[in-house]
Order: structure tokens, then C-alpha cells, then sequence
């Protein structure tokens, strides 16, 4: 038994090269390199099977990567081509001398029907291990069959057609379930539906395919020696008891189907279709018959034929029933294969060229047929003795040549898009096309996307004064160009800027170009707005702006430069034509504070109020301080509007923003001081009396007030700078009752409200010589007496104006004599009381008693030196020490560690007199004695309760549980 070895990878070394190729290095004007260092692969490439049959090959059928031969009359192979060293041999029985007709395998390589030549008919499952025969189908010389690429699964093939060498037309179904003796038969049912009628009587069924649409329609193709048939109508839902296709054939029953019949004959005829991939829509088809081949392409939604673009390709010399006739033809994207005795020719089916002829040794002996396996794209080849594959690989590469040839560009470009080289190539090409059919606009569209010389292109739309063409070649390039080309970008949107003022230059004033005019000026506005070239327009906005100066073109200046934004030059330009409204809105709607600044001087000289109005908008973006030389040089004038408007700006700021700076109320109080004198007072006042919070400069204010004579604001600054004596000097020249308020605001400092008040009085009794007021302001003033004033009066005034006052005065001193006996005789007997509770005190003492425990620790008090309280708190000596501690100062605590230190070194008392009073001199004589250290300790510790004195009332704010503990303290609680 022969081996297989047919992967194409162990057999590169036996490939025959069907496509010659060459090595080649290009460099084009483009700029594009195109360098191919190895040989180019071929489209078509051949590939003989290592295989050696036992017995001759009759028939060869493939799909889906699943391969069937018969050898002989008795032997079946088959080969699942993704297991290609297991090949499965299968005896078909024939004892007779019948041979096989031909072989038919569905899409899925499922089902196989073997047609023999006795009119028999051989069914085989992939699954399967035995041949079936048909009892339906004998009788019948199968030569056609079209599957059910719908409904065939791999278990049943659904409805299928099958064509005889009778003409007539079957539906059948067939079943991969495998009865026992009395099970059922593969062949569900055989029905014949239609007969194929040729110059007057049946003729052979050479090609059947059925396909459905997507709208539900069914669609049959079938062929005879010199005709083709179409059958279209509504095809049977899926789901349905009637599937098959007698319902589409029933419309034909009183009419014949549409055909195309060509005279000449082979004797037979083949149909090829293309389908992209499994399962998918055939996209075109290719009929050999006896004057050629017809080919075209196949659109399932026409109404009324399948068969659309058609065209007859004449057979290739040498090819023909007069010569050698084909003897198969298979179909690919862009080729037809027609097989003959000892060739393989492969014709292009855009150009009908022959673009390979591969020819067979003689050893292999004549050719019989090619098939194509739809699933891979794979043709395989027989003879009687040796098998061919060929692989198709990238058939789509020059297509783009072809139709570019042909001028269809955009099939041209869809075949070349990932190829940069070849897609300069067919945009350059159709520029000049378009510009040959004076289809400027297109071709400029075209040129653009080339890389051609940018100077040949350009000059091209100046020599045939194609502004407009030229303008869109220069747009589209400024589009393409990157954020680093800054010059090429500066160059283009000056050229493309200057190119439509020309044209607007050119049209302007023209009445009968007015659309025209409109149509390019509102293109020009487009260029100028557009997005897309608005970082190249900023770019380049000083040499668009000089352009359109030069032109005169005003309207586009401020439309460009409201479009970038150069506010600047908008407001700059009004003011220029003295539209100060237009700059103002400019301004306002911008809400820019520099310009403001800078434009506000010219625009208050001409609106004032809007100017002011719109600052007040502005609110708190704008800085005060830099308006004031604007509103100084306003002001200057002196006129009462000029100064109420800055007035009314300077109190916005003031009032409404809350400006503290000092210039800012500075130049307020210039303007009341020179505008509203009345405004003046009431701004001093409201500001308050308080140095540390005035926001003005009090030195200038004074200095502001007493150039202008405002006395008044003179006396207020004098108070707020606490200078009263100053203040009651000037206000004595205004009103007496101002001069009587400044005197009483040193609330603090009597002796020199005394001065302020003598001030008054002596001006009363010595400027106005008025007896009564000088009294009324003695009563006013309860610091001056009677004998303060009386030096002021002149000798000639009598006692009986003071009469009054002299006795209110002795009144007044007897009275204060008394208060003063009255503190006397109190002290004297707060004084007795005091010696009186001292002498008690002496003899006052506590008991202490046997089950008496210490306040903190709660044990028995006597067992060590203890402290008692008159409030009745007796405590430990070293538990109140304890308690005591923390609630000294931080010196007291270092005092308190001394004395301990000191008293623990201190020797312990001598017993017997002698020896103590010894030892008392010694320690006398070095240093305090133990009992006066103890003294000291108990006057830091025992001065007061711990419980009932100050320092109870300190520690209100210190927590019961130290913050430190509180944690631990926390947990014993759970």
C-alpha cells in the first residue's frame, strides 16, 4: 500500500514555481522604498502528492480538508487531509463490470455519492464504514447534484438536487443513520421536480447549484451542453415539513426559466462559482462552455436574474473544441483554471489574460479533472497515476495594477491600502486622470494625499489658473502636515491667506459675482475658524494680520483676530475708528483685566459711565489700584460728573468689594474732599475712631482736610489720632458742643480730661465772656470745681454769679468728709473682730479616734504621722504629700523635693535636754534646724485642705482618669 505525504511544508523542495519573480530595489519620487530582497513567493504554486496508487485513479473529490479517490472499480480512499498518514480503504463489492461515473462529497466532507456507470448510485458517511446503495436513485446516471449549504449538517445532507444524464431534475434527502437489516434506507425519498429541455428534447443536467438569499429567496443554476437555467422563487422556511425545493419549481411548470443558451459545444459544460468562505454567499461565477467562458459576478437581492456584469471570455490559443477543449474549470478570487490534456492555464478575470500555464510531464499521463476545495482554497489535479495540489497565496497583490489600468481607482486603492508605495502610485495616477477631465477640485483632493513634488503640483494649478483647485491642494496639505513642520505650515497658511484675498479683491464690487463674492468669503471664514488649522493660524498670525493690512481688509482683521483671540488688536482698532461702544462690549465680553487696564484711560474720556458700569461687572477681577491713573487723569477736569463717576467706582470698591488697600481710600477721600464735602464726614465716621483699623493714611487725611477747610473732618482725624487737645483747640472754632465731645473721649485719663474741660471753660469765659455757659459747662463736667474756674474770670465779676456753685462745691466736701469718718469707724471695728476670732483661734483643737481612716488611702490613721483639718479631712503624711504634688506650680514642687532632702539629712532629735539643745545649736549653727525645715514643709503642704481648698477648685479641668491609663482603666471595666 502507497504512503501520503502531503504537507506542504515536508514538499517545498518538490514545488514547482508557476509565477516567475524577481528581486528588485525601487526608490520612487515619493519617498516610498519598495525593497523586496527575496524571491517573491508565487500566486499559484504546485505541489505533486508523494502517492502511488494501487490501481488507477478514476475520480477525485474534496472538501473541507477531507479527500476522497476511487481507484480501480472496486477501491475507495479516503484521506482526512488533517491526518493525512491514516487513510482509510474501503472495498465498494462490485463484482460486475461497472465503474464509477463520478463522485460527489457535500461542503461538509460529510456525505459521498458514488455514480456508477450501470446506473447505480453508492452512498457513504465520514462516520461510516461501509457503502450503501441507493434503491430510489437506480435508473439514473447521476451527472450533477446541488447541496443544501443551508440545511446540510453532518448527519443529514437536508433537500438536495440531483441532475441526470436524462435532463431530468430530482430531490432527494439522504440520512447517516445506520439501520440494522430491516432499518431505514439512506435515501429518505427521490422525487424528480423538473426536465432540462435542449433543441427540442432532454438534455444532460451538467451543473446544478442551489443557493438562498437573504431575504429568503432560493436561487438553482443549472446547466446543460450550450444553456444555463435560472430558477428563482421563495424557497421553504427552515422548520418546516416542506423544505425542499418543489415549491420553486412549481412556478416553472407552465413556463420555461430563463436561460442564456450559447451555440457552440463541447459536448458538456461546467460551472464554477467563488465563495469567499464556508458557508458564506457565492460572490461570482464561471460557466465553460463551447464559445468560452462566462463569467460574472452573482447578487442574490436582483429580482429577476442572479446574474449580474457578465461577460464571455474567449478561450486562450490553443484552447477549444476545435483544439484542445478544457476539461474542468475552477474559480478563484480573481482567476479561472482551466484544466486540459496536459496543462493547467490560469486566465485573469479582470483582463482575460493568461497569466500561467503550467504544464504536466508525460509520465503522469493525460489530465482528468481539477476540483477546488471551498473551505482552504486549495485545486487539486489528477491523472490516472499521480495527484496535484496547488496552493493559492496572496492572490490579491497586483490586482491594484489591473485596475488601475483599467482606471478604476477606488477598487485600485481598496486593494492597495496597507501598501504605501502602490497607494502613492494610484492616487498620483487618478490626480492626473482627474486633471485631464479638468476635474480640478478632484484632483487637487488626489494630489494632496500623494507624496509628489509639492512645487510641480502647485505650479500644475497656476498654469491653468486654478486658484480655487490650488487653494484645496493647499488646505489638504496643511492638514497632513506634523506639529514639527512649523515653516512648511507658516508658508501655506500665508499662500492660502493670500489666495483669498486675491479672489475676494477680485470679486468685491462685481454685482453680478455677489453669490460668488459670499460663497468664497464665507470659505475664507471657514479656513480662518477652522480647528483643524488653528495652531498653524496662530503660528503664523503676524504675517496673516500684515497680509490682511495690506489688502485693506478690515472686516477679516478683527474676524481674525476675535477668532485668535488678539483682543488687543480688536479694541485697539475700534478705538483707532473711535467706535468705543464696540470696544467697550469687546472688552466686556472678553473679561480681560490687562486690557482693561491698558484701554480703560481712552474709554473714560468718552464713556465714562458704561466704562464704569462694565468695571463694576468686571467686580473683583479687576485691581482697583491699577484703574486709579485712569480715573486720575478722568478727574482732573474738576467737572462734578467726572468726579462722581470716579466717585461711584472708588465706593463700589470701598462698599461692595471691601478693598482695604490705602491708595484706594486715599484717592476716596481726595474725591469728597474735592467732589462732595458732605459725603466726607459720613465716610470718617463710618470707617471708626480706631487708628490700629482705619484703612486711609490719618497724616494725609489731615493734611486733605485742612487744605480743603474741612474743620469738622479735621477734628475727627485729630480724635481717631487721640491728639484731643488738638481736636478741642479746632473744634472750639466750630461748635462749642463737638469741642464738649472730644473732651470726654479720654475716658481713662482724668487729669487731662480736666485740661480739655479748662480748655473749654477758659475759651467760654475768656473768648466769649458768657457767665451762664461757663457755668452750664462746669455742671457738665464733674472733674472741674469751682476754684478751677473763678482764675479765668475778670475782676469785675461779682460773687453772686457763682453763689450757686460756691455752696454745691461746700456741699460736696462736707459730704465726702462724712463718707470718709463713716470708712474710719468701719475699719476700726473690722480690726477688733479679727484680735477677737485670733485670741479663739488659740484654743480651738480636733479628736482624733481609734477607727479614724486616712481620706485617701482608707487605713487607720494613727498607724502613721497624720495631718488634721479644721474642716474635718485628716489625711497621711505622705498620702497628702502624694495628693498635694501634682498640683503645684512647677517651683514649689522643686522647693518641696528640697526641704524633703534636706529633712532626711537632717540628724534625728538627741534625747535629754543638754544633748538637744546641743545638738539645736549645731544644726543652728550650719544650716535651719529639722523643726524648722518641718515648718516649711507643712506651710507648702498643710496650708490648706486638698479637698476643700484652692486646689480642689484648680483641678476642676483635670480629668478623673489620666488620659495615660484610661486605656487600661477601659479594659478592667469589659
Amino acid at each position: 500500500m502507497a504512503s501520503i505525504l502531503d504537507e506542504y511544508e515536508d514538499s517545498l523542495s518538490r514545488s514547482a514555481v508557476l509565477q516567475p519573480g524577481c528581486p528588485s530595489v525601487a526608490i520612487p519620487h515619493s519617498g516610498y522604498v519598495n525593497a523586496q530582497l527575496e524571491k517573491e513567493v508565487p500566486i499559484f504554486t504546485k505541489q505533486r502528492i508523494d502517492f502511488t496508487p494501487s490501481d488507477r485513479i478514476t475520480s477525485l473529490v474534496v472538501s473541507c480538508n477531507q479527500l476522497c479517490l476511487s481507484l480501480g472499480k472496486d477501491i475507495l480512499l479516503r484521506i482526512d487531509l488533517g491526518k493525512a498518514n491514516e487513510p482509510n480503504h474501503v472495498e465498494l463489492g462490485r463484482k460486475d463490470d461497472s465503474k464509477v461515473h463520478k463522485m460527489f462529497l457535500d461542503p461538509t466532507g460529510s456525505h459521498l455519492l458514488i455514480a456508477l456507470s450501470s446506473t447505480e448510485v453508492l452512498y457513504m458517511n465520514r462516520n461510516g464504514q461501509k457503502v450503501r446503495p441507493l434503491a430510489r436513485w437506480k435508473g439514473q446516471l447521476v451527472e450533477s447534484v446541488g447541496w443544501n449549504k443551508a440545511l446540510g449538517t453532518e448527519s443529514s445532507t437536508g433537500p438536495i438536487l440531483v441532475g441526470t444524464a436524462q435532463g431530468q431534475i430530482f430531490e432527494a434527502e439522504l440520512s447517516a443513520s445506520e439501520g440494522g437489516l430491516f432499518g431505514p434506507a439512506p435515501d429518505l425519498y427521490f422525487r424528480p421536480l423538473y426536465v432540462l429541455n435542449e433543441e427540442g428534447g432532454p438534455a444532460p443536467v451538467c451543473s446544478l447549484e442551489a443557493e438562498r438569499g437573504p431575504d429568503g429567496r432560493g436561487f438553482v443554476i443549472a446547466t446543460t451542453r450550450q444553456r444555463l437555467f435560472q430558477f428563482i422563487g421563495r424557497a421553504a422556511a427552515e422548520g418546516t415539513e416542506a423544505q425542499g425545493f418543489s415549491g420553486l419549481f412549481a412556478a416553472y411548470t407552465d413556463h420555461p426559466p430563463p436561460f442564456r443558451e450559447f451555440p457552440s459545444n463541447l459536448g458538456y459544460s461546467e460551472l464554477a462559482f467563488y465563495v469567499p468562505k464556508l458557508r458564506s454567499a457565492p460572490r461570482a461565477f464561471a460557466w465553460m462552455m463551447g464559445d468560452g467562458v462566462l463569467y460574472g459576478s452573482l447578487d442574490c437581492g436582483r429580482p429577476d436574474s442572479l446574474l449580474s456584469e457578465e461577460r464571455v471570455w474567449e478561450y486562450p490559443e490553443g484552447v477549444g473544441p476545435g483544439a484542445s477543449p478544457p476539461l474542468a474549470i475552477v474559480l478563484t478570487q480573481f482567476h479561472f483554471l482551466l484544466l486540459l490534456v496536459d496543462r493547467v492555464e490560469a486566465v485573469c478575470t479582470l483582463t482575460g489574460q493568461v497569466v500561467l500555464r503550467d504544464h504536466f510531464l508525460e509520465k503522469f499521463g493525460p489530465l482528468k479533472h481539477m476540483v477546488k476545495d471551498s473551505s482552504t482554497g486549495q485545486l487539486w489535479a489528477y491523472t490516472e497515476r499521480a495527484v496535484f495540489r496547488y496552493h493559492v497565496q496572496r492572490e490579491s497583490r497586483d490586482v491594484w495594477r489591473t485596475y488601475l489600468d483599467m482606471n478604476r481607482f477606488d477598487l485600485a486603492k481598496e486593494y492597495c491600502r496597507e501598501r504605501p508605495d502602490c497607494l502613492d502610485t494610484v492616487l498620483a495616477r487618478e490626480a492626473d486622470f482627474c486633471f485631464r477631465q479638468r476635474r480640478y477640485l478632484e484632483s487637487a483632493h488626489c494630489y494632496a494625499q500623494t507624496q509628489s513634488y509639492f512645487e510641480e503640483i502647485a505650479l500644475k494649478f497656476l498654469e491653468a489658473r486654478q486658484e480655487e483647485a490650488l487653494a484645496e491642494f493647499l488646505q489638504r496639505k496643511l492638514a497632513s502636515l506634523k506639529p514639527g513642520e512649523r515653516t512648511q505650515a507658516t508658508l501655506l497658511t500665508t499662500w492660502l491667506t493670500e489666495l483669498y484675498l486675491s479672489r475676494l479683491g477680485a470679486l468685491q464690487g462685481d454685482p453680478e459675482a455677489l453669490n460668488l463674492y459670499r460663497e468664497t468669503r464665507e470659505r475664507f471664514r471657514t479656513f480662518l475658524s477652522s480647528p483643524r488649522h488653528k495652531e498653524w493660524l496662530f503660528a503664523s498670525r503676524a504675517s496673516i494680520h500684515e497680509l490682511l493690512a495690506s489688502h485693506g481688509d478690515m472686516e477679516h482683521m478683527v474676524y481674525f483676530a476675535v477668532i485668535m483671540q488678539d483682543y488687543e488688536r480688536v479694541v485697539a482698532y475700534h478705538c483707532q475708528h473711535e467706535a468705543y461702544e464696540e470696544a467697550l462690549a469687546v472688552l466686556a465680553g472678553h473679561r480681560d483685566p490687562q486690557l482693561f487696564y491698558k484701554f480703560s484711560p481712552i474709554l473714560i474720556r468718552h464713556i465714562p459711565c458704561q466704562l464704569v458700569d462694565a468695571w463694576i461687572e468686571m467686580g473683583s477681577r479687576l485691581d482697583a489700584r491699577q484703574l486709579i491713573p485712569a480715573l486720575v487723569n478722568y478727574s482732573q477736569g474738576g467737572e462734578a460728573q467726572q468726579v462722581s463717576q470716579a466717585i461711584r467706582y472708588m465706593e463700589f470698591c470701598v462698599n461692595v468689594l471691601g478693598e482695604t488697600e490705602q491708595a484706594i481710600h486715599n484717592y476716596l477721600l481726595s474725591l469728597y474732599a474735592r467732589g462732595q464735602p458732605a459725603s466726607l464726614l459720613a465716610y470718617l465716621e463710618q470707617a471708626g475712631a480706631s487708628p490700629h483699623r482705619v484703612h486711609y493714611d490719618l497724616k494725609y487725611a489731615l493734611r486733605l482736610c485742612a487744605e480743603h477747610g474741612h474743620h469738622r473732618a479735621c477734628v475727627h482725624v485729630y480724635k481717631v489720632l487721640e491728639l484731643y487737645e488738638e481736636a478741642v483747640d479746632l473744634a472750639l472754632q466750630v461748635d462749642m458742643d463737638l469741642a464738649m465731645q472730644c473732651a470726654d473721649l479720654p475716658e481713662e485719663d482724668e487729669e487731662l480730661r480736666k485740661k480739655l474741660w479748662l480748655k473749654i471753660a477758659r475759651h467760654v469765659v475768656q473768648e466769649e465772656e458768657d457767665v451762664q455757659t461757663a457755668m452750664a459747662c462746669l455742671a457738665s463736667c464733674p472733674l472741674l470745681k469751682i476754684e478751677d474756674v473763678l482764675p479765668f474770670f475778670p475782676d469785675f465779676v461779682t460773687i453772686d454769679h457763682f453763689k450757686e456753685a460756691i455752696c454745691s462745691s461746700l456741699k460736696a466736701y462736707n459730704q465726702h468728709i462724712q463718707e470718709l469718718q463713716k470708712e474710719m469707724e468701719e475699719a476700726t471695728a473690722s480690726a477688733q473682730r479679727i484680735r477677737r476670732d485670733l485670741q479663739e483661734l488659740r484654743g480651738r483643737y480636733g479628736t482624733v479616734e481609734p477607727q479614724d481612716k486616712c481620706a485617701t488611702c482608707d487605713f487607720p490613721l494613727l498607724n502613721r504621722p497624720f495631718y488634721l483639718f479644721l474642716c474635718g479631712h485628716m489625711f497621711h503624711a505622705d498620702c497628702l504629700l502624694q495628693a498635694v504634688r501634682p498640683g503645684l506650680p512647677a517651683y514649689k514642687q522643686a522647693r518641696l523635693e528640697e526641704l524633703q532632702r534636706k529633712l532626711g539629712a537632717a540628724p534625728p532629735p538627741a534625747k535629754g535636754s543638754a544633748r538637744a539643745k546641743e545638738a539645736e545649736g549645731g544644726v543652728a549653727a550650719g544650716g535651719p534646724s529639722r523643726e524648722q525645715l518641718k515648718a516649711d514643709l507643712d506651710e507648702l503642704v498643710a496650708a490648706e485642705c486638698v479637698y476643700c481648698g484652692e486646689l480642689m477648685i484648680r483641678s476642676i479641668d483635670r480629668p478623673f482618669i489620666d488620659p495615660q491609663r484610661y486605656e487600661e482603666e477601659y479594659l478592667s471595666w469589659l
